[in-house]
C-alpha cells in the first residue's frame, strides 16, 4: 500500500503538535488548489440522493456510519471508501491502536480510491483520536476525514460537528454496532453486508450493501439494497429493492461522479 502513515500522536506536547501539522502540510502540499465547488458528496443514485436535503451528503458536517452487526464492520468501511472515492483530493483515516480495520491498498483500488490519496494516522487512545480528527479538519489540507471511534458522547459529537461546519470538511465517523446514544450527526447510516453479484465465471462483479438511513436532519429515512460497480465506480440499486417506489424514479441509475 502506498499511502502515508503518521506515527503515534501526543496532543499534550506542543512540539509533537507542530511536528505532526508540519508533516501533514508536507505530505499534502497542493491541497489548497483542489476544487471545492461541489458542496455535497453525491451517490449519483436518485433513490438515495433524493432522500438527502441537499441532494447528497453535505460538506461541513458530521456523518455516522454504523455496522448492523459485529461482522459488518468491513462492509461499513467499504461503503465509506466507495463513497469517498468519488471525491478528489486526499483523505485522512484516524483510529486508535487496537481499533484499526486493516486497510488494504488493493481493496481501496477496487472501491475506486487510489491508496496514494489516503493518509493513515494510528493513535494510542481515544483522546488522541479526537485530537487528530479535529487537527485534520482544521488543516486546510484534506478533502474529508474518516475516524473510527468507540465511545462518543453528545458534547464531543457537538464539538466535532462544529469543527466540520467551521472548516467545510465532511467528517465520517465509523461507530460500533451497539445501540447508540444521541449525537450531533447530520446523518446516521447503518450498513450490513449482502451477497455480492457474480459474473458467469463466479467472480465478484458488484459489491453489495444493505443500507439503512436511520437519521437524516431535514431529510427522509430509507432502506435500500445497493451495489457498487468496481469497474465503472458507481452505485446502483440491486434487483431486490427494499425502497422500490423511490428506486423507480427517473435517473435512479445515474453514475455521475462527484467532486
Amino acid at each position: 500500500m502506498t499511502s502515508c502513515a503518521v506515527p503515534f500522536l501526543d496532543p499534550t506536547h506542543s512540539r509533537t503538535r507542530r511536528r505532526v501539522m508540519d508533516e501533514l502540510h508536507r505530505l499534502l502540499p497542493e491541497a489548497s488548489s483542489w476544487p471545492t465547488a461541489s458542496r455535497t458528496i453525491q451517490f449519483g443514485l436518485a433513490a438515495l440522493d433524493n432522500h438527502l436535503p441537499a441532494g447528497g451528503l453535505p460538506f461541513g458536517a458530521l456523518h455516522e456510519v454504523v455496522p448492523m452487526a459485529e461482522g459488518d464492520v468491513p462492509a461499513a468501511l467499504g461503503f465509506v471508501v466507495a463513497l469517498l472515492g468519488r471525491m478528489r483530493g486526499s483523505l485522512l483515516f484516524v483510529s486508535a491502536c487496537g481499533l484499526a480495520t486493516c486497510l488494504y491498498g488493493h481493496g481501496f483500488n477496487n472501491l475506486g480510491l487510489d491508496p496514494a490519496r489516503a493518509l493513515l494516522v494510528e493513535t494510542a487512545n481515544a483522546q488522541q483520536t479526537f485530537w487528530a480528527i479535529e487537527e485534520g479538519l482544521r488543516s486546510a489540507a484534506l478533502t474529508a476525514v474518516v475516524g473510527k471511534v468507540e465511545a462518543l458522547d453528545l458534547k464531543t459529537s457537538q464539538r466535532l460537528q462544529f469543527a466540520a461546519r467551521e472548516t467545510g470538511v465532511p467528517l465520517m465517523l465509523l461507530r460500533p454496532p451497539r445501540t447508540l446514544a444521541a449525537s450531533a450527526a447530520v446523518t446516521r447510516w447503518r450498513v450490513g453486508a449482502a451477497e455480492a453479484a457474480r459474473d458467469r465465471f463466479g467472480f465478484i462483479a458488484r459489491w453489495r450493501w444493505r443500507l439503512l438511513l436511520e437519521r437524516c436532519r431535514n431529510g427522509r429515512s430509507g432502506e435500500w439494497l445497493v451495489e457498487f460497480d468496481h469497474v465503472a465506480h458507481c452505485f446502483s440499486l440491486a434487483a431486490a429493492m427494499v425502497d422500490r417506489a423511490v428506486s423507480d424514479s427517473p435517473g435512479a441509475q445515474s453514475c455521475a461522479r462527484a467532486g
